[in-house]
């Protein structure tokens, strides 16, 4: 199973074209959006092509492949124009191996305030806009950064999860961070 993670689009048509065009040539089996779907948000600057009703059309033609986690710039307006759900704070996805998923936007739940966890288990959160693969203490942070807004420096990110490796991929195909969890 492929799993491609994409955080922080905050209604940028022209970061979601491009995200889905990357989803689609990764061939993943599933795109987890780790939430800031269609708003920008107040303290955030309004993205080059804002555009939340293009970008919810986009999206909901993928509406079957989509698990979604609600951001704190998401609201149940935005749910109005998805097909798929997007209002949970939290949802978990199980590997074969049995370590769980645990997706979130990470402004509730994050590498400070984690749920409860089993050693391995990985929190995907973007919120930050930072891209992060990294064990901390007994469990993984794992962020894709953001598809739209990235901060200090970093490209437009997402994430994937193929052949037990969790990484962090700009849209020119650099690596930012990586974890291979064939070693954990």
């Amino acid at each position: 199973m492929k799993l491609f993670f994409a955080s922080d689009i905050h209604g940028c048509l022209f970061s979601a074209k491009r995200m889905i065009n990357a989803f689609e040539q990764s061939a993943a089996d599933y795109l987890l959006l780790l939430g800031d779907v269609l708003n920008h948000g107040p303290r955030n600057p309004l993205p080059k092509g804002y555009a939340p009703m293009e970008v919810a059309e986009l999206l909901n033609q993928y509406a079957d492949k989509i698990i979604a986690v609600r951001g704190n710039c998401d609201s149940e307006v935005d749910q109005a124009l998805l097909s798929f759900p997007m209002m949970a704070d939290y949802n978990l996805v199980l590997l074969p191996t049995g370590q769980r998923i645990f997706l979130t936007h990470g402004h509730i739940y994050n590498g400070d305030n984690p749920p409860p966890l089993r050693k391995g288990d990985i929190i995907a959160s973007g919120h930050t806009h930072l891209p992060v693969a990294q064990w901390q203490g007994d469990y993984i942070i794992f962020n894709p950064g953001s598809v739209a807004i990235p901060r200090n420096d970093y490209p437009a990110s997402f994430g994937l999860l193929q052949d037990n490796r969790l990484s962090v991929l700009s849209f020119t195909s650099d690596e930012l961070a990586m974890l291979d969890l064939s070693l954990c």
